[in-house]
């Protein structure tokens, strides 16, 4: 009784995960994708009758003969960066570097006006990193409990910001799905963005709110954080891989680069729940010495970025009373 009950679980359980897994990646039309899991369920449940009747190795050969299959058509699931992929995911940023000077191409610059309405621009930037003189981490929440977007931005001395997002790699006309993320649904992407673009849009077209904390670490530190960027965009360019809503997202991308430079980071639940990255960081000693209510409301900028919209400033607007910036802008 203790093994057939524990068999049941183990069916209903990898059967949940199963039909899941062919309703996000069977490439046909809904109702064939209906008819699909539910000729899963029925075998499953098939399964499980033949074994409480006492046809033990029947019913347990059944049901591991079909996750047998499922998984080697599963296994053979590969990334690719050959889709119709939406517009402002078109491309993922690369990278060269020649001493001090790197040139990345594919640097996105849209200029947003709606979800819909944009005016789309590639650009080629060149950065001198002798230059580099900041760090903030952004993030922006769009509604979810508990989960926010991570974007980091680099300042340069010359005025200049650049903001780095990983990217789920939207297909045309595909959203965003937690669930589907679980289930191979999507690519990753690096990109480099002006900030009136991947920050704009969140706050003022997406109406997200947003925060931005300066972070506290060493110019070789910050060195080496923006060459993992370059780094990683050039490896996703050359192959492309799944994102995933736990161990392959914006957090914990951002988390495995930094792991890289600074020795002995721990693992941390706030890695998962990404609105609280901020005071993960800050216990790390990577904020300002002030308290996180703090540096969260001072950092609260989506209503100055609606109010400035697309001018020029909005770089210095957005990190206005934003504590490690007072006096700099």
């Amino acid at each position: 009784m203790i093994v057939l009950s524990i068999f049941t679980l183990v069916v209903v359980l990898s059967s949940v995960w199963s039909v899941l897994a062919l309703w996000f990646q069977l490439p046909w039309p809904t109702p064939a994708r209906i008819a699909v899991a539910g000729c899963w369920i029925l075998l499953a449940l098939a399964s499980l009758w033949l074994a409480w009747s006492g046809r033990h190795w029947s019913g347990a050969g059944t049901y591991v003969l079909m996750f047998a299959v499922l998984m080697l058509w599963w296994g053979r699931l590969e990334p690719s960066h050959q889709r119709q992929w939406a517009d402002d995911l078109a491309h993922i940023t690369t990278g060269t570097v020649e001493g001090d000077q790197v040139t990345l191409e594919h640097v996105r610059n849209f200029t947003w006006r709606s979800r819909d309405d944009y005016d789309e621009l590639w650009e080629t930037r060149s950065y001198d990193l002798s230059r580099l003189r900041s760090v903030d981490l952004i993030t922006s929440e769009w509604g979810m409990p508990g989960i926010a977007h991570v974007l980091v931005s680099f300042g340069f001395d010359t005025g200049e910001f650049i903001t780095f997002t990983v990217e789920i790699r939207r297909e045309r006309n595909e959203s965003f799905s937690a669930i589907g993320g679980f289930f191979k649904q999507f690519e990753l992407a690096v990109l480099a963005t002006d900030e009136n673009d991947a920050v704009r849009v969140r706050t003022n077209v997406r109406e997200e709110q947003a925060h931005i904390y300066r972070v506290s670490m060493p110019e070789s530190a910050m060195r080496d954080l923006f060459m993992a960027y370059v780094n990683e965009a050039n490896q996703l360019a050359s192959e492309a891989r799944f994102y995933h809503t736990v161990t392959a997202n914006c957090t914990i991308i951002v988390y495995n680069m930094m792991r890289r430079i600074v020795d002995g980071l721990p693992l941390d639940h706030r890695l998962l729940l990404s609105a609280r990255l901020p005071s993960y960081v800050k216990d790390v000693g990577g904020l300002q010495d002030s308290p996180l209510e703090e540096l969260k409301e001072r950092g609260r900028f989506s209503e100055r970025a609606r109010n400035i919209d697309q001018a020029e400033e909005f770089s210095e607007v957005i990190r206005r009373g934003v504590p490690g910036w007072e006096g700099k802008l």
